[in-house]
This record gives structure tokens, sequence and C-alpha cells, in this order.
């Protein structure tokens, strides 16, 4: 993965004025914050259960911090409860190249439904989107928001193409439009046009919406694998 100062050199970080506030500004932040807080301390116990299965699951560790694109270009490790083999990289390349089809869907939208790399615990996690929880950290931190853009790697940004823009406007969040209107159900392309929309119509009151809207969808499995 490319280095943050590498990173602000694309075209793409260029066009976000240095310096210019994230969306939603300080009203957008104190709900992070409040929010985030209050799910840490409410949740703790599922926490600590999340924990103790991963780690005895495999002996491998439990946390894993995967480096995405960030506010303005900036990078960061965007944190989960490992649901994936240790040798995880190892387990994608082996498949994709004895599986075309699978190298197509890959390329089309960075993921796999029958992703040969996640574990048993793994795939119970993902399916509820608890293996996702450990970002709230990164929402306390400042590098993320409760609903955003899905966060990105670099080169899933150039996907965005001209919307990348709209994607660097904002933190990147939690949940989002996206996560609630069909998550990988929907292709990439629909998925930039959610986050352009949200990031082009942005209020409070959007993100109560999908917050209460994320309950439901993360119930049903909505689109997660």
């Amino acid at each position: 993965m490319k280095s943050a100062s590498r990173s602000a050199s694309s075209p793409f970080f260029s066009s976000i004025a240095a310096g210019a506030p994230p969306v939603g500004g300080i009203s957008k932040r104190s709900f992070d914050i409040l929010v985030a807080l209050a799910a840490l301390v409410l949740l703790s116990p599922i926490f600590v259960l999340i924990m103790a299965l991963v780690k005895y699951s495999d002996g491998g560790r439990v946390f894993y911090g995967h480096r995405r694109i960030g506010y303005n270009g900036s990078t960061f490790r965007c944190l989960k409860f490992r649901t994936m083999a240790e040798n995880g990289d190892v387990l994608l390349q082996r498949y994709l190249d004895e599986n075309p089809q699978a190298q197509e869907e890959w390329r089309e939208t960075r993921k796999l439904q029958d992703d040969p790399r996640v574990t048993v615990v793994g795939s119970v996690l993902r399916k509820l989107s608890l293996d996702e929880l450990p970002q709230l950290i990164n929402i306390l931190r400042g590098e993320m928001s409760i609903v955003g853009p899905r966060p990105v790697v670099e080169d899933e940004l150039e996907l965005y193409e001209a919307s990348a823009v709209y994607y660097l406007r904002s933190r990147p969040g939690l949940t989002g439009l996206w996560q609630v209107s069909g998550r990988n159900d929907v292709s990439y392309a629909a998925r930039v046009a959610f986050d352009t929309h949200y990031v082009r119509n942005w209020s409070l009151t959007s993100d109560l919406v999908i917050v209460a809207r994320t309950i439901p969808a993360v119930c049903l499995s909505r689109g997660s694998y």
C-alpha cells in the first residue's frame, strides 16, 4: 500500500481544499463522539465475547487493521475483529488463480461471495456485521464517522473517478447509505452513486435515518458476506 505522502500526490486528493472541515462539521463530529462512546459502553460484554471467540478459534490475532483512505486523502488503519485466516493473502491468490470467474468478481467488486480466507467464526461475524464494531475506536480517534461512505483502499478510489472528490469530503462511515441500500447486492457503480448522493445532500436528519435503517439491515443480513 502506498504511503500517506504518496497518496497526497494523487490528482484525486488535490481536489480538496487544504484545511476545509469534513462534511457535517462540529454537529456531525459531536454526534459521532456521543454515539461511539455510548455504543462502546453498552456493547462492552459483546466485545469481550467476540474477542474470546476469535482468539480461541485458531489462536491468531483478535484485531486486524487494514490501511484505508480517509478524509482529505489521509490514511488510517481501519480496525475490525479478524475474520480471515492469518495466511489469507496466500489463500486468496491461489483461489483467484484457480477460478477465473472469481477473478472477475474480485475485479468488479473487490469482494467474493465465497471467500476462501474467511474463518468459521469470521463468517458469522461478517453476516451480522459484528466484525466492524472496533471501528467505534476509529470514530473516537476522528478517523471515521458513524455514518459516511464505506472506507476504501487507494485502488478502489480510482473506481470513483470524478466522484472521488465527494468521498474525500467526508470521513468514512461505520454505516452509510450503501450499507442500508443493498450493500454487496448492488453494483460498485451504485455504491459510488450512493456515496456521492450522501455527501452532496448531507444533513443530521439523514444520518439519524440511516442509523435507524441500519438496525433492520443488520438483523436481516441484507447483502452482507
